[in-house]
């Protein structure tokens, strides 16, 4: 049998599987227009043997410390118990030292520090041997650190000058470089992915690795393990500036980060299972009135450089609804002038996911567009019943979820990360206000539950009164190329369903372009090889 544990037969088996599914969904009848899909996930098979041979290869190169690693595997417990391992439960207890919860990764965790060498210098008693910068390449302690059972993902900082033999920049703040490891990723049609040039200094230690700009981030994508990695940096492929990263300079960090990557921990879990897509439940009982116009139909002349939306009838998460309350209207808050709707009820929703921005969007036409959706809160009646007890400034909104916050002090912006064993999926809040969120503690590694208030809808964007009183969502999956916008408009339109416990009625003129009915891609077999994340700010 071979490593990873699955017969030729299996995976041929596995193969023509998936590819069959694939088919049938690409040639299947085009949905209702009404009609939602959930997205289908691939479940990677984890190769622990491969992990634990690099694990030991790293070990050795510390005789101190091998020592006292056991690597013969107890056949006494059951497979799927720690203790089958010990080695890992030994470098899990080195590791969560620093980084918390590490053994709840069902992945390899690949991080720019040394356990080995940190064990050595700890056991021979070498001075300083808990400065930990020295054991990660001169990388600070991980800003961010999430872990699950679909993988891990971490943040760490690398100050201006740090670093023997690093090249000078012109910017002049520590860059953030980000690695996620994941078992699940998502099927989505992405004629973009799968693209990227190797890196040849590399080359010898990562030979499928792939570098390219995609939604503001370098990236570097590779496999190992049976998993999916992905390196990130935010920049812009432009010139550099003292307040701007540009990507040139972003490389030598992000190569000094891959070459200082060691296993670190994560522990044998039950393999995940791919997840297949469905129609989505929805209420049965129609609403008398919430209507919506169709996903990807934008006001006229407001996508980039008047290019039209992006038909998906994708629900990428079942969530509640970001505000609190009903009623509430997605609705442009850019070209809201254009859009011919009554002002007092705001109803149809409109899609204004793509309109023209300066973020890359992979979805939207041209590469460029509006990342997410901007929501709006209903208007204080002018008079009557509720009007004394309205107020605008304090329109609750709420976690989607339950998940880990991802969020520094100083971010206008709050991401909602969800880990389980069936998704991996990131919902970012912004326009809320900075110092307020920082009072209620809405940092780095809490976790909120679904439902639980986290704020008031607002109007911050760089400063108070930056825009109108809204809140913009949206959505990242996890893929091969790493974390990617996604349309958010169908899951907010089922959400807000859930809320009114009623469904929606879908009107307007038929738009140009085909929905996406299709969440599972063909198999990566199957594709042709041919076949950049927003920076934070969203001006409207």
């Amino acid at each position: 049998m071979p490593p990873g544990g699955e017969t030729v037969v299996g995976k041929g088996f596995r193969f023509v599987s998936r590819l069959l599914a694939s088919l049938s969904l690409l040639i299947a009848s085009p949905l209702a227009a009404d009609e939602f899909r959930s997205p289908s996930l691939t479940a990677l098979r984890v190769d622990w043997r491969a992990a634990l041979d690099q694990l030991r290869t790293e070990i050795n190169a510390h005789p101190r410390a091998a020592e006292d690693f056991i690597f013969a595997p107890r056949r006494s417990v059951p497979r799927y118990d720690p203790r089958a391992m010990p080695a890992l439960v030994q470098l899990n207890a080195i590791s969560s030292q620093f980084f918390p919860g590490i053994a709840r990764s069902s992945v390899p965790v690949l991080l720019p520090f040394d356990p080995a060498a940190y064990f050595e210098a700890q056991r021979n008693g070498a001075p300083g041997a808990l400065a930990l910068a020295r054991y990660q390449a001169d990388f600070n302690s991980v800003d961010v650190f999430d872990v699950g059972p679909a993988g891990y993902s971490a943040t760490f900082s690398f100050e201006p000058g740090a670093g023997d033999g690093m090249p000078s920049r012109v910017f002049a703040r520590p860059v953030e470089v980000q690695i996620t490891g994941s078992a699940l990723v998502y099927d989505i049609a992405d004629p973009s992915g799968g693209k990227g040039e190797p890196v040849k200094p590399l080359a010898a230690l990562y030979p499928d690795l792939r570098k390219f700009i995609r939604e503001g981030y370098v990236r570097y994508a590779f496999a190992r393990f049976g998993v999916a990695y992905v390196v990130s940096i935010q920049c812009l492929d432009s010139v550099a500036k003292p307040r701007r990263l540009a990507c040139k300079e972003a490389y030598p960090v992000a190569e000094r980060f891959l070459k200082a990557l060691r296993v670190a921990g994560g522990q044998r879990l039950r393999p995940l299972t791919d997840i297949a897509s469905s129609i989505l439940d929805r209420p049965a009982a129609r609403s008398t009135d919430f209507s919506y116009r169709p996903s990807g139909d934008l006001i006229p002349n407001t996508g980039y450089r008047n290019k039209s939306g992006h038909p998906d009838v994708m629900a990428y998460a079942q969530i509640r609804f970001p505000l609190e309350k009903a009623p509430a209207f997605v609705r442009s808050q850019s070209y809201a002038r254009r859009d011919k709707i009554e002002s007092t009820t705001a109803h149809p929703w409109r899609d204004n996911f793509c309109e023209s921005r300066s973020f890359e969007v992979w979805q939207c036409g041209g590469g460029y567009g509006h990342q997410g959706e901007d929501i709006r809160a209903a208007e204080c009646p002018p008079s009557g019943d509720g009007r004394e007890a309205c107020n605008p400034k304090q329109r609750g909104v709420v976690a989607v979820r339950d998940a880990r916050v991802i969020r520094g002090s100083k971010d206008q912006a709050v991401t909602l990360q969800v880990n389980s064993r069936t998704e991996h999926i990131r919902f970012r809040y912004m326009h809320m206000n900075p110092q307020a969120m920082n009072a209620d503690g809405l940092l780095h590694g809490r976790i909120v539950s679904e439902g639980e208030k986290i704020g008031v809808v607002s109007n911050y964007l760089d400063h108070p009164a930056g825009t109108s009183m809204h809140l913009h969502f949206d959505v990242q999956v996890f893929t091969h190329d790493g974390w990617i916008w996604v349309s958010p408009y169908v899951t907010l339109v089922a959400s807000y369903e859930r809320l009114i416990r009623a469904r929606g009625r879908e009107v307007g003129p038929e738009i140009a372009g085909t929905p996406q009915p299709v969440a599972h891609a063909l198999p990566e077999d199957v594709l042709k090889p041919d076949q950049r994340e927003g920076s934070g700010r969203d001006e409207n």
